[in-house]
């Protein structure tokens, strides 16, 4: 499986009688799946359904969804509401006779609220556009797959590229000459030069203990371990594929501990430079992961 971006837009429009709809989908980041949705009134069942379809199809990103659909109908148009006339004209004559009361007129009837009403047209519209829409919707969202996918791709090229940067530099900072013992002990001797230096009395077994300390503090043999290693899990992960944006994030942040830890260990102008560089590659690095789903 290749990754995918979280970013896309995809766009799927179609017509049924007098009836034009729209779908859109605008992804964008986001920590979990947050899926919005807007349609028209009465067509409330096709969010639902987009809801449905786009929870199966992503599992990160914030989905912005929007259905338009219009119509050629015309303003809407006045109908009568026969139950609701019958029931009146069947109160009328159950009431007793009387000369103050007037018979009823059509007129007097039709006045009364809820007798007329305007037809809602969004049952109406539903049953002629859900079935297109919703063939519609299937659309929109492979097309926002392949936007995400082709996205994706970019993404992998450029951490692949950050990553061979990284293995590049762990390599040069494993086999700079600041790490070769000599130099270790010259940086140590100096150190301990300094020592002696600020006072003649110190205790020759502290001073012992403090050049082994001095010399584990030198050692960045764990980080680079370390940094081999979390190069071959993330392109271990970029082989499989997936939603694998979580895992990337937390590598990344594993890269940037080793990174920080080299360079404070680094005792030579040299290894900070390349432990600065690092640190860089690794920021990048992490800006472009915050993309992937």
């Amino acid at each position: 499986m290749a990754i995918e971006s979280m970013t896309g837009f995809a766009r799927a429009a179609g017509t049924v009688g007098i009836h034009a709809f729209a779908w859109e989908i605008r992804s964008v980041n986001g920590r979990g799946l947050d899926i919005r949705v807007r349609v028209p009134p009465g067509l409330e069942v096709l969010a639902e359904a987009a809801r449905k379809r786009l929870t199966g199809a992503f599992s990160r990103g914030t989905l912005h969804v929007n259905l338009q659909v219009t119509s050629d109908a015309g303003p809407p148009r006045p109908r009568i509401n026969e139950g609701a006339l019958a029931a009146l004209l069947q109160a009328v004559e159950r009431l007793p006779a009387s000369a103050i009361v007037t018979p009823p007129s059509y007129d007097g009837l039709l006045a009364i609220r809820g007798v007329v009403e305007l037809a809602e047209e969004g049952e109406d519209t539903l049953t002629a556009v859900e079935k297109p829409v919703l063939a519609g919707l299937e659309e929109v969202v492979s097309g926002l797959k392949e936007a995400r996918a082709s996205e994706g791709r970019a993404l992998e090229a450029v951490l692949r590229g950050h990553l061979d940067t990284i293995a590049r530099l762990t390599t040069d900072a494993e086999t700079h000459p600041a790490r070769g013992v000599d130099a270790i002990r010259e940086r140590i001797a100096a150190q301990v030069g300094l020592l002696l230096e600020a006072s003649q009395a110190l205790d020759p077994q502290r001073l012992h203990q403090e050049a082994a300390l001095l010399a584990v503090k030198a050692d960045i043999r764990e980080e680079v371990d370390r940094l081999n290693a979390h190069v071959a899990a993330l392109r271990l992960l970029l082989d499989q594929g997936g939603p694998i944006g979580r895992k990337l994030d937390f590598l990344s942040q594993e890269f940037g501990r080793e990174a920080s830890t080299l360079c404070a260990k680094a005792g030579d102008a040299g290894l900070s430079r390349i432990g600065l560089e690092l640190r860089t590659v690794v920021d990048q690095m992490r800006e472009q992961v915050q993309n992937v789903e």
